[in-house]
């Protein structure tokens, strides 16, 4: 497989996102028809939420994995590689595989346009079909009840988490938001709800009550403090929920994957599911979460892109940031997200605040942020090369911190650049 061959067939498949987002199952199920709906040969869990949900998505296959399944896991955005957003037993989707089924649906494209998610959610499920998986954890990409994902009968419908996000979308209040995401909950199905907000608790009850849907609520089996948490069924008790990733909200989405899996296969292997708790990071490659890029100077990549996410930030960072001589932030975000709020939270932790942008028609431009930050009388310098940054803060001293926050699309493009720095 040339590099050539691969490049045009991301190029094609890129070239779709210029269709935009369109929400609706008519043309995913088109698709899906056309390749003879390959979501139905595999058991699945359906995973959606405003934060929390591509963590929980990565707890559930990497406790499948150590349990001895064949797991695929489907997740997204990327970081630096599309592939890293299809995987089967920890191993991403081979790039031979994305260029054959491309090739495959070039005339379904052409005629039928579909948009970038919904040729990658049917890649994804063609992919785990063709690779006899015996378990799929899916990410929604945006909401839940129009997304391509939805297309699903899984075993478990969880939500991770709800707040105010995409509203020009989704809706401007709780409920609606709860609303949208509920929407992959199914009738007679089994539902599964993190920690949320009375509003879209109670939206969800309701989804639930109409479906004849059965509901298991993350609070009415955890046990413990946040730093001590546990989780107790009838066949399971864990004295401590020890994820691998870092944060008191990690613990959460953990203990919601935990449960998941308990309630709907019986799984109570202590060992399998601390194994796949602490492997999550090699089982599902999962990036930008606490994410300790470099040690000494400390350098922090999150992808804590809305205000709910900067609040799950700031209480792991909280625990950290009295140890430093001088703490910097580098932040770039979409422009549809709370910028002013988020600036606000972030900047008494902060000595110093940087900011960037990408190429991306959704990102905050550097003007745009910088505009913000002088209305909040904030003094803050643009970087261009967010890349070049990073990598001249790893000649700082030893005692400063770095925090790279925001957006995925502008993580992933600095790991980029900073991967390619690392070539010889």
């Amino acid at each position: 497989m040339s590099n050539n061959e691969i490049k045009e067939a991301l190029d094609r498949l890129y070239s779709l996102q210029k269709f935009g987002i369109k929400l609706g199952l008519d043309n995913i199920s088109r698709l899906l028809d056309y390749l003879g709906n390959p979501q139905n040969n595999f058991k699945s869990f359906h995973v959606a939420g405003t934060n929390g949900k591509g963590s929980t998505t990565s707890f559930i296959s990497s406790i499948l994995m150590e349990s001895g399944y064949r797991t695929g896991l489907y997740t997204s955005p990327h970081f630096v590689r599309f592939n890293e957003r299809v995987r089967v037993n920890g191993l991403e989707v081979p790039e031979e595989y994305i260029v054959e089924f491309i090739s495959g649906i070039n005339r379904f494209i052409d005629k039928h346009k579909p948009t970038f998610f919904e040729v990658t959610t049917a890649l994804a499920f063609k992919y785990f079909s063709d690779e006899k998986v015996e378990f799929a954890a899916i990410e929604t990409g945006l909401g839940g009840r129009l997304d391509a994902t939805n297309v699903l009968n899984p075993l478990a419908s969880v939500i991770t988490s709800i707040s105010l996000e995409h509203t020009e979308i989704l809706g401007d209040t709780l409920e609606k938001i709860a609303f949208e995401k509920g929407g992959i909950i199914k009738k007679g199905g089994k539902a599964f709800l993190g920690i949320l907000p009375a509003e879209a608790e109670g939206t969800l009850r309701n989804i639930c009550r109409e479906n004849g849907a059965e509901l298991f609520c993350l609070s009415e089996y955890l046990k413990g403090e946040k730093e001590g948490l546990g989780l107790g069924t009838d066949t399971l008790v864990l004295d401590e929920i020890e994820p691998a990733l870092f944060g008191p909200y990690q613990r959460n989405n953990a203990a919601l994957a935990v449960l998941t899996l308990n309630r709907i296969l019986g799984l109570n292997n202590q060992r399998h599911i601390s194994l796949g708790l602490k492997n999550v990071v090699k089982n599902s490659g999962i990036q930008g979460r606490y994410e300790i890029f470099n040690e000494r100077p400390r350098i922090i990549f999150d992808s804590a892109h809305n205000l709910e996410g900067i609040t799950n930030f700031l209480s792991a960072f909280l625990r950290e940031e009295g140890s430093y001589s001088k703490r910097t932030l580098l932040f770039g975000v979409m422009r549809d997200k709370a910028i002013k709020n988020m600036l606000e939270a972030l900047t008494p932790h902060f000595d110093e605040i940087h900011l960037n942008s990408i190429e991306y028609d959704r990102a905050a431009r550097l003007e745009e942020l910088d505009i913000i930050s002088k209305e909040l009388g904030i003094d803050a310098y643009p970087e261009q090369d967010g890349a070049a940054f990073v990598h001249e803060f790893t000649r700082k001293g030893e005692d400063e911190c770095l925090v790279v926050l925001g957006s995925m699309y502008v993580l992933g493009k600095i790991k980029e650049e900073l991967l390619k720095k690392k070539k010889p």
